[in-house]
């Protein structure tokens, strides 16, 4: 049905593009013919009559253009038949054309002026909140993937989505991009500092349409587009404005240069609804904002801000907004009722962008009249709250593309633009200057490369609740995992009631099984207070240390646990740690508290609910002290013989390859991230703070089980490539050499206790 639709279709365009060629020729011919037919009366010294000239032109300009009319309504009617009688949002008008039929003052020999290759894009979203964070994040991607010029993000966001966006952004390292952030968040007076890489000024925007009522589920933030001209920098003349749930099918240069086909009274490019929402008619008593025809959609917006403010554009908006709120009450759909509603008040602002930016795939869309090619597709906006739900035939194949994205290894988009001066980027020259310093001959290079790798970092990849004002002897438990650890986490959690902070190690695609874990997980998904932080994937070595530094980084409680995620610590340590921290006075002294490890070798355990059950399964053999059979010095001076009696907190002295598990205060040395992959990563951590003179306290009513699993890679490695421990010695030194520079001769015991052994 629909192919021979299209046949037909396209044998009635042939038609029409035959008519008219051959009707221009009947009018050339016939001119020539009628040339002749008034040059012999002047040959016989006759003039002919004007009227007749005129005449006998009118009648063949009336012939063919009935002969268009009627091929022009046979066409309309197989349109119509294949559309079921609804509008042809692709075909239906010129692009730009102003709503009521009306054309643009501009002339038929405006053409969409090119974009330059090194021009930069200004693009700015509203963006708050964890979820809306990790959503914009396949936006980016997929803008990225196609781009071909500089771009400026501007965010406009909270303090949530502000950390989380800075860190990832200045870990991409993407060249050629710039960001900025705007503070959303409604800020005391006197404390407002600007969200910026750049700083550009500071203005708090809450207050500016906090007064809206709005049942949007977007909340105050669906609101935020209103501000734009206030909230961006007052030299920013245009800007494509997008939404978090839009997916990007081509270069963003393409739409960019539609800014060129404005008219000069057009200030706001927009694609017309795609549902029947704003007619009114989708069920009994619906009653929308006032709009024009459809209504238009906000989820992609062409703004010339210099125009808008111009035009007193925060003046226009509020008068408006305040005059339909008088019988509306509120708005349903955040901004997008009040961008209708002024241009239902003024049609000449907007300027009609063709549907294929904007195709929305929400509950009630007529979309799919939107296209009939893959090809035709630029830009997919699910503005569904269903999202990757949402009903539509061809929606498979969206989905498919957005996935794509989604997973998408975005290291792969830290390349350089041909022909393009990069933006300054200190960081990224350092870190580029760093690795020109490099011996690629040096046995160690690979060791030293992953070292100045630059990971991409998402903090807070989950929902989490911040604490508002953390208790003085609050612990958060601090580790780290990789992919194949992800058993670990349900147990962790039903073991430690309080505050966690991971740093995963991950790919994109990785990263997103991971989410569908934990959504799925009743233990985890019931969870607020366990912090999630994603490093991508890179390079040939797990960068452990870094990853512990991340987790470690990202905690608020004064004190943190550090552990690994394959231990399992007793039912109740966190109450029983935040009772010795403070039995301890440690806010007044420099200590680390140690938690005695033990291992098991099987899979299944009833776990000790005490010390007593734990000494009794110690003395029949299915437990052990920490790797007693493989390593016994990384945790022989815990003194296990002393702790099966103690009753109080007893004092150890730091000896080689000690590596306990500790509680200490949330700004102790960070880890060394030159020990990555097996070897010395925990090791050169406890002798630094040794070296500072921390205390180390065994705890006698603590313990933590490790529980069994498959040898690590690279452990592997460690155990098969001599190399790999020649290096591994060399970096060991090297710390030394580092510890003694920071400390002086009090470190000079570490290398002798080095050598002794």
């Amino acid at each position: 049905m629909l192919r021979s639709w299209r046949m037909k279709l396209k044998l009635l365009l042939a038609t029409v593009t035959l008519a008219v060629l051959l009707s221009w020729l009947y009018l050339f011919v016939g001119s020539l013919e009628y040339g002749r037919f008034l040059l012999l009366p002047a040959c016989l010294g006759e003039q002919p009559s004007r009227d007749v000239e005129r005449e006998a032109l009118a009648s063949r300009v009336r012939r063919v253009e009935e002969e268009n009319q009627q091929l022009r309504m046979q066409l309309g009617q197989v349109q119509a038949e294949g559309s079921n009688g609804s509008p042809q949002w692709g075909t239906s008008a010129e692009d730009g054309d102003p709503p009521g039929g009306e054309r643009s003052n501009r002339t038929a020999c405006l053409k969409q002026r090119t974009v330059h290759k090194c021009e930069l894009l200004h693009i700015a979203i509203v963006c708050a909140g964890h979820n809306a964070s990790r959503d914009v994040v396949t936006l980016v991607k997929s803008i990225l993937f196609h781009r071909k010029n500089p771009l400026h993000f501007h965010f406009i966001t909270d303090s949530v989505a502000h950390q989380i966006l800075q860190t990832l952004f200045q870990s991409w390292m993407v060249p050629s991009v710039h960001v900025s952030f705007y503070n959303a968040d409604d800020l005391k007076a006197g404390t407002c500092t600007p969200f910026a890489l750049t700083q550009l000024g500071c203005v708090t925007l809450q207050p500016e349409v906090s007064w809206i009522p709005n049942k949007h589920y977007s909340g105050i933030y669906g609101l935020m587009k209103l501000t734009l001209t206030k909230a961006l920098p007052s030299n920013l003349s245009k800007v494509i404005v997008l939404d978090t749930d839009i997916t990007f099918a081509t270069d963003i240069a393409e739409l960019w240069a539609v800014f060129g086909k404005f008219s000069d009274k057009q200030v706001i490019g927009l694609v017309e609804n795609q549902s029947d929402w704003y007619l009114g008619n989708l069920w009994k008593n619906h009653k929308p904002w006032p709009a024009l025809g459809r209504g238009f959609n906000t989820g992609v917006i062409l703004l010339l801000l210099d125009r808008l403010r111009r035009l007193g554009w925060e003046q226009m908006w509020r008068l408006t907004a305040e005059r339909e709120l008088m019988s509306m009450l509120s708005t349903s759909l955040a901004d997008q009722d009040i961008f209708n509603a002024v241009i239902k008040q003024d049609p000449a602002l907007v300027y009609r962008l063709p549907c294929f930016w904007n195709v929305q795939l929400s509950d009630h869309t007529r979309s799919e009249q939107c296209y009939t090619e893959v090809s035709d597709l630029k830009v997919i906006h699910w503005n569904s709250p269903k999202k990757l739900r949402v009903k539509n035939k061809h929606v498979e194949f969206f989905r498919n593309l957005y996935l794509t994205f989604l997973e998408y290894d975005g290291n792969l988009l830290r390349r350089e633009l041909f022909g393009c001066a990069s933006l300054p980027h200190p960081p990224s020259d350092q870190l580029q200057q760093a690795l020109e310093e490099l011996d690629e001959d040096d046995p160690c290079y690979d060791f030293r490369r992953q070292h100045l790798t630059q990971h991409r970092v998402h903090l807070f990849f989950l929902q989490y609740e911040f604490l508002a004002l953390p208790s003085p002897t609050d612990v958060t438990l601090v580790a780290q995992l990789s992919m194949d650890r992800l058993q670990m986490l349900e147990a962790i959690c039903k073991h430690w009631a309080g505050p966690i902070s991971l740093a995963l190690y991950m790919s994109d695609a990785e990263a997103q099984q991971f989410l569908r874990y934990a959504q799925a997980s009743e233990v985890l998904s019931a969870r607020r207070n366990v912090a999630y932080h994603i490093v991508y994937k890179e390079g040939q070595f797990y960068p452990i240390n870094l990853l512990r530094n991340v987790a470690l980084t990202n905690t608020q409680t004064p004190y943190v646990f550090l552990t690994d995620i394959d231990f399992l610590p007793m039912y109740g340590l966190y109450d029983y740690l935040r009772n010795s921290i403070q039995q301890l006075e440690l806010p007044r002294r420099k200590a680390a508290l140690i938690v005695p490890a033990f291992e098991t070798l099987h899979y299944r355990l009833t776990f000790p609910k005490s010390k007593a059950e734990l000494l009794s399964m110690l003395d029949m053999g299915s437990l052990y002290t920490f790797r007693y059979h493989v390593w016994p010095k990384g945790h022989a001076p815990t003194d296990y013989a002393k702790w099966r009696t103690a009753t109080v907190p007893y004092r150890v002295a730091w000896q080689p390859d000690f590596e306990p598990y500790v509680v200490v205060r949330r700004d102790c040395p960070k880890y060394d991230q030159r020990f990555v992959g097996f070897g010395w990563n925990k090791v050169s951590h406890i002798m630094e703070l040794d070296a500072q003179e921390y205390e180390l306290l065994v705890l006698p009513n603590a313990f933590m089980i490790h529980m069994p699993h498959a040898p690590s890679f690279d452990i592997s490695k460690f155990r098969l490539s001599a190399g790999y421990r020649g290096c591994l010695q060399t970096l060991r030194e090297e710390f030394h050499q580092d510890l003694s520079r920071r400390y002086g001769a009090a470190a000079l015991k570490y290398l002798t206790a080095e050598r002794s052994l």
